[in-house]
């Protein structure tokens, strides 16, 4: 069995056939921890900020002391203009 035996399906790609602004992030995250580099990168752009935002969540649980609330909007907020930046970026102009 591969890792990609147990990865989620993308419901948008099923239905409608068409990648979605997250379609390639488990993928990424998998090239991520093989070492792949550059290939996740290639394969979702927001990879390496996403894993960070993660990170944030994750310690804004452990650490209560701390406000991490704007970082993660920040972040957030970042997260999403490189998905959809990236999107557009594959879909119209690498196509065309």
């Amino acid at each position: 069995m591969k890792i990609e035996d147990f990865m989620l399906p993308c419901p948008i790609k099923k239905f409608f056939g068409i990648d979605c602004f997250g379609c390639g992030t488990q993928r990424a995250i998998v090239m991520v921890f093989e070492g792949r580099f550059g290939e996740a990168f290639h394969m979702f752009p927001a990879v390496y900020t996403l894993l960070l935002f993660f990170g944030t969540v994750f310690l804004n649980f452990v650490d209560r002391k701390r406000n991490y609330g704007n970082l993660l909007v920040f972040l957030a907020g970042l997260n999403a203009v490189i998905m959809v930046v990236s999107y557009f970026y594959k879909h119209y102009f690498m196509n065309h």
